[in-house]
């Protein structure tokens, strides 16, 4: 009669655990440390560097397949790169032969993640590649296996010990293959200057897209800024104050260039002064006026308004008048 083992339990003991967790952490300590000495050694270098080059001058997209977790870090690279302006694409492997490879055109560039290069599904994805010419990169941990001799080019990634315990699971390497897709992604940001203003196009929702945005993005403009010339009459001023809801208005030239500011903080001084309406705005009005530029980000103009403890800020473009930001349109936005 056989006998069945008894199966293998967790130990219990709070040093085994943190032992285990430790060990993970540095296990994926060292293997970062060993990816980042590659990138001293010059064949690894090239290689990147080829990698970077074919992707940019490329007339397509940057299609990225994996099986199992490197397929997972094959998606998070697809969706970092997206983020980034760089047009990708996840491919399944297993769906490949089933359709999906109509998804892959001339002038895009392929992708492989695969930490054995030996699996069997990537052999679809191969053959139609090498059938229309389309380039083809594997990045692996050996360069003698299949998929590695199958691409165009090949990355081989440092040899590390997976964190599980059986070192079965994919834990160490996977991570590696996270950093080198970021640093593929951060490389290409650099390469072709992406912008803050770019990022913000692909990021428009959310925190992040309020923190991009720029004074011209939530500022009134055009007949929402109010204005006077220097010799309208307290008056007028008052008038074109209530016109808007911004509680005050900006003084400009015949030139339109910003002279001043009357707020209703002045309204109330010069009334109480003057007991009259009727004297020009230019006796009265605050000169030099806190102003901030177009171009500067939403997040600046919301620092200066708590700063100096106001509610507004005009808008200069060089020395004229452009437009208004309220306290209340940089918080309505979303910045913080």
């Amino acid at each position: 009669m056989a006998t069945v083992k008894d199966p293998v339990r967790p130990s219990r003991a709070r040093g085994s655990r943190r032992s285990v967790a430790s060990r993970t952490v540095a296990l994926a300590v060292d293997g970062l440390v060993a990816l980042e000495a590659a990138f001293a050694d010059a064949d690894f270098l090239d290689r990147f560097e080829q990698l970077v080059s074919t992707i940019i001058e490329a007339p397509g997209r940057v299609i990225l397949a994996g099986m199992g977790k490197s397929g997972i870090i094959a998606r998070k690279i697809t969706a970092t790169l997206t983020s980034t302006g760089m047009p990708a694409m996840f491919l399944h492997p297993a769906e490949a032969g089933h359709g999906d490879l109509g998804m892959v055109t001339e002038g895009d560039v392929v992708v492989i993640l695969t930490r054995s290069g030996e699996t069997s599904e990537l052999a679809a994805i191969f053959a139609y590649c090498k059938r229309f010419a389309i380039k083809t990169v594997t990045i692996t941990a050996r360069l003698n296996s299949t998929a590695a001799r199958a691409a165009n080019l090949a990355i081989r990634l440092p040899a590390v010990r997976e964190a599980c315990p059986i070192e079965l699971s994919p834990t160490t390497s996977t991570t590696l293959q996270l950093v080198f897709g970021d640093a593929l992604a951060m490389t290409l940001m650099a390469r072709r200057g992406f912008s803050t203003d770019d990022f913000h196009n692909f990021h428009p929702a959310g925190r992040l897209g309020a923190r991009l945005l720029r004074v011209r993005d939530v500022m009134a403009r055009g007949s929402d800024v109010p204005r006077v010339a220097p010799d309208a009459s307290l008056l007028d001023a008052t008038i074109e104050m209530t016109r808007t809801r911004h509680g005050a208005t900006a003084v400009v030239d015949g030139e339109g260039r910003l002279v001043g500011a009357f707020t209703d903080g002045d309204l109330r001084r010069s009334v109480n002064l003057e007991r009259s309406l009727t004297k020009p705005v230019s006796q009265f009005m605050s000169p030099n006026p806190l102003c901030i530029g177009p171009n500067e980000l939403a997040s600046e103009a919301l620092r200066r308004l708590h700063e100096r403890n106001v509610l507004l800020l005009f808008v200069n473009e060089g020395d004229r008048l452009v437009g208004v930001v309220h306290m209340h349109d940089v918080l309505r936005a979303g910045v913080a």
